[in-house]
């Protein structure tokens, strides 16, 4: 399967400085990957979220590029089977619930050495 090729001019056209991607805050480099991941994966194409982007962007004016990026790909996802349409407010919901730090910088660290106010991933310990 290729790449998706990112516009570089246009509405669907990701905020650049000097030529190179720029992301105010890290879930908006996830997300951004999150959505070439997929397509890559073929779980949609890339012409179908490209779209949906232009869509929201549209139907969003002043909307944060990265906000019309997110709901373009839950709208693919969504249209693709893979996520109801209730399923995308329950699930931010449940993530926006998570305790402050969950979400941690290091990646790397494992789980074992500290507590995250959940029962560890199913693990019931």
């Amino acid at each position: 399967m290729s790449s998706p090729v990112l516009d570089t001019a246009g509405p669907a056209a990701p905020p650049r400085a000097n030529g190179e991607l720029v992301f105010a805050a890290p879930w908006e480099g996830r997300a951004f990957g999150l959505a070439v991941a997929l397509a890559e994966a073929g779980v949609f194409t890339w012409d179908g979220f490209r779209d949906r982007l232009i869509a929201r962007i549209a139907a969003e004016p002043g909307a944060p590029y990265y906000g019309c990026w997110l709901a373009a790909c839950e709208d693919a996802l969504v249209a693709a089977g893979r996520l109801g349409a209730a399923d995308v407010p329950a699930r931010a919901a449940g993530l926006a619930a998570r305790p402050a730090g969950h979400d941690h910088a290091d990646g790397g660290h494992g789980h074992g050495h500290h507590r995250h106010g959940h029962d560890d991933h199913g693990h019931g310990r």
